[in-house]
């Protein structure tokens, strides 16, 4: 073997090392996730009670579009809460373990301050996340801002509650964004959809959401 021929062998090597070094290192937040099996019963619409529910929710082509107006009713006539279009996942309430939200969603310019994810439950208060867009910026609650720029056009989020180490990680696209403790234990499911927050929102609010699958760590 000559000069040339050995640079290359060890340049040949070194993309073999690099290539797997880069496998290795980009993971998927889903992986070591068992996915659970969703059925339209898991999929419980609350839209405020005076009005039908085509008029604020439609499922067309694998998306689901849900939208509600600041002055809307509540979902419920004894409810004293904000206005709310949402998809409550039914029948996978949970109070222990590792859990995962995965969606595909779309939130059209102008909408502001609505709630277009959360976990419900917690030991305090009502809620363990709350992730709202203001302005086409994601906040934590209305505090930290986790994203920006995320108008009119489709992002995959991944939201993983590890309930007995009493964390929440969020995830863009693949990517850490955000992390932080839960607010303990209680009975636990996700919410998605438009939440109207208690100040600074937007008249008309709205998302879209496809893909969304539920996981569960096993082991």
């Amino acid at each position: 073997m000559n000069f040339s021929q050995q640079n290359m062998a060890l340049l040949i090597i070194l993309l073999v090392i690099t290539n797997c070094y880069i496998l290795c290192k980009s993971t998927d937040p889903t992986d070591g996730f068992t996915n659970v099996q969703l059925t339209e019963e898991n999929f419980k619409i609350q839209r405020p009670y005076d009005v039908p529910l085509e008029e604020r929710y439609s499922y067309q082509n694998g998306t689901h579009r849900l939208w509600v107006y600041a002055d809307d009713k509540p979902h419920d006539p004894n409810s004293n809460t904000q206005p709310r279009t949402e998809i409550r996942i039914t029948g996978l309430d949970y109070s222990s373990g590792v859990w995962q939200f995965e969606g595909h969603a779309f939130v059209p310019n102008g909408t502001s301050g609505a709630t277009i994810l959360q976990i419900h439950g917690a030991s305090k208060g009502a809620t363990t996340i709350i992730l709202r867009i203001y302005g086409g910026e994601m906040r934590y609650y209305s505090g930290q801002v986790i994203a920006t720029d995320l108008y009119d056009k489709w992002f995959r989020i991944n939201l993983i509650h590890d309930v007995d180490e009493g964390n929440v990680t969020v995830f863009l696209e693949g990517v850490q964004v955000f992390a932080t403790g839960d607010q303990g234990p209680g009975d636990l499911y996700f919410k998605c959809g438009v939440y109207a927050a208690p100040a600074n929102i937007s008249y008309y609010m709205e998302s879209r959401w496809r893909d969304i699958k539920i996981y569960k760590k096993c082991g």
